[in-house]
């Protein structure tokens, strides 16, 4: 049996539930496995890996290379899914300065420009 990729997201994010749903969709059943920081299993991988617990700002790609966040993690998230892999390729050759600045707004913006919800895409493991 494999390991899948395990995407960290934060689960209340109306953001990161619709890209979850997104990727549910379009990336291979056996690729990922989604885990919403408010888990208890998301509690214990942000605490392994020296993350605050409280509050996440960035999506977590944890792969068989590392630990990826911030457009990093997303590109890497991305270039995993066969449709998707060349948009990967064309958006890494934006500096990563520029796409960590876009992200990181993005993220500190996410939940006024998109709302909160009660439920989780993932059910909480």
């Amino acid at each position: 049996m494999e390991i899948k990729d395990i995407i960290i997201f934060d689960g209340e994010c109306n953001l990161c539930n619709g890209v979850v749903g997104w990727l549910l969709k379009f990336a291979p059943q056996d690729l990922f496995d989604f885990v919403p920081f408010q888990s208890p299993y998301g509690q214990e991988l942000l605490k392994s890996n020296g993350f605050p617990t409280q509050q996440l700002d960035t999506v977590i790609l944890i792969d068989n290379s590392g630990l990826h966040t911030h457009s990093d993690g997303f590109l890497r998230v991305i270039s995993k899914i066969p449709k998707w892999q060349r948009v990967a390729a064309l958006l890494a050759f934006i500096p990563r300065l520029l796409r960590d600045y876009i992200y990181k707004t993005a993220s500190k913006h996410r939940l006024l420009w998109f709302g909160t919800s009660n439920s989780c895409t993932i059910s909480l493991k």
